[in-house]
């Protein structure tokens, strides 16, 4: 029991650590700074690090704007020389002239909340009916957006240009998964030789800090082994020493806790969120060698194809399907009755849906076509020994019937010649 304390309190401190180096690297002067994100970084690292952005812009426009530090902002909004409303504007002001006026309406509602929530932190008291008088957003428009069909994930996979790239599209596509939640995926999370194949994912890595199990489909499975066996392949290195180019061979470990879609391991994990951007950007240059690069109309920095698309591509899928509630817990959402079911259960549904989560391997589409079609067979076949059954019972019963006719007419005969 000790050692799994220590070990515990290990993690616990190293995390901790890890924490606050990341904090540092992005806020260090301002010790209140570091103190709020550090507390949001203990509920969400990622989350601590979008603030930190949005933080040194704050930053940037207290500098401009009043020529001082966010610290010495807070001071004076303390003892009522600075009214947070007042700046609050100001600050939306100046997000729209250093953008042009590109910038979303979602996205400066992001800026101004987490400025909000320092200065609450802070302890500066916002009034939230203040806030909705003297504080003027621009709405956000809620767009209808449309999931893409099959035709459209078929296209892109097939347009895909390395290995990486088409897997990691084929696993969102076939799982259903947000993009960071499939880049957290470890070797160790995996499992290959199970089935239907499944993989586990992270609870502190999801929306809803909540583990879970994915099945993935045969085509995803096969994909993923040539993704494993290309990733630690062996190959040639050639590096200087002593002046002289030498070349050797190396294969590369494997280590169960590799991450499935990193390229380079090191002695420090690598970030998920670090991968999203690489694997982004490749995903964006496929878009436009497609000629689907298209942008979202009021928004230049958003495309209409996002790597959440095929997460909506899933969901639509398997709803139509007639499995919604399946689909809710498929993606991870919370309050699906199947959260509670058996496996077994939740496996015999995914069978089913399996064949419209397959895109590129028609082998195995027509195998299944072949295994229903037998399956039909089968069942004609028996419905016809069924209704032969049938027929043959009316028949006796039709005999019996005539039988018991002749039977009654014999009898009411014999009776009659007995009263005479």
């Amino acid at each position: 029991m000790k050692s799994i304390s220590a070990s515990t309190s290990a993690r616990t401190s190293q995390r901790s650590l890890t924490t606050k180096n990341k904090i540092s690297t992005i806020i260090d002067d301002d010790s209140l700074l570091s103190r709020y994100l550090t507390s949001v970084a203990i509920g969400n690292e990622s989350t601590a690090q979008k603030y930190s952005e949005r933080l040194k812009k704050f930053r940037m426009f207290a500098s401009d704007q009043y020529g001082l530090g966010i610290e010495e902002i807070v001071t004076k909004m303390k003892i009522g020389k600075m009214d947070p409303y007042d700046v609050f504007s100001k600050y939306i002001l100046y997000l729209k002239q250093r953008t042009n006026n590109n910038i979303s309406p979602n996205s400066l509602k992001n800026y101004i909340i987490t400025i909000k929530n320092f200065l609450e932190y802070s302890d500066i008291d916002i009034s939230p009916r203040k806030f909705k008088l003297k504080v003027r957003l621009p709405k956000i428009v809620r767009k209808n957006k449309e999931a893409l069909s099959k035709e459209d994930v078929v296209d892109i996979l097939n347009a895909c240009s390395d290995v990486r790239l088409k897997t990691y599209v084929m696993f969102l596509a076939a799982g259903g998964f947000r993009a960071v939640e499939a880049l957290s995926v470890r070797i160790k999370d995996l499992n290959l030789e199970s089935k239907p194949a499944q993989v586990f994912v992270r609870g502190e890595y999801t929306k809803t800090k909540a583990d879970r199990v994915v099945f993935l489909t045969e085509e995803v499975t096969q994909q993923l082994k040539s993704w494993l066996s290309y990733k630690y392949r062996k190959r040639r290195v050639c590096y200087d020493q002593d002046g002289k180019i030498v070349t050797e061979y190396r294969t590369p470990s494997k280590e169960g806790m590799d991450l499935l879609f990193a390229v380079y391991q090191t002695k420090r994990m690598p970030n998920p969120d670090g991968i999203y951007d690489d694997i982004a950007k490749s995903f964006a240059k496929t878009l436009d060698r497609m000629g689907k690069g298209e942008r979202e109309d009021g928004n230049q920095n958003r495309r209409q194809i996002t790597l959440h698309s095929f997460r909506r591509f899933v969901k639509t899928t398997i709803s139509d399907l007639g499995y919604f509630d399946f689909s809710e817990y498929f993606i991870g959402h919370i309050g699906s009755t199947y959260w509670r079911k058996k496996d077994s259960e939740k496996a015999e549904i995914f069978k089913k849906i399996e064949p419209y989560l397959t895109f590129l391997n028609v082998h195995q589409l027509e195998r299944q076509g072949a295994d229903i079609q037998s399956k039909i067979e089968e069942l004609e076949e028996l419905n016809q020994s069924s209704r032969e059954r049938d027929k043959m019972k009316d028949d006796a019963i039709a005999h019996l019937s005539d039988q018991l006719v002749a039977l009654t007419v014999r009898l009411q005969e014999i009776e009659g010649r007995q009263q005479r």
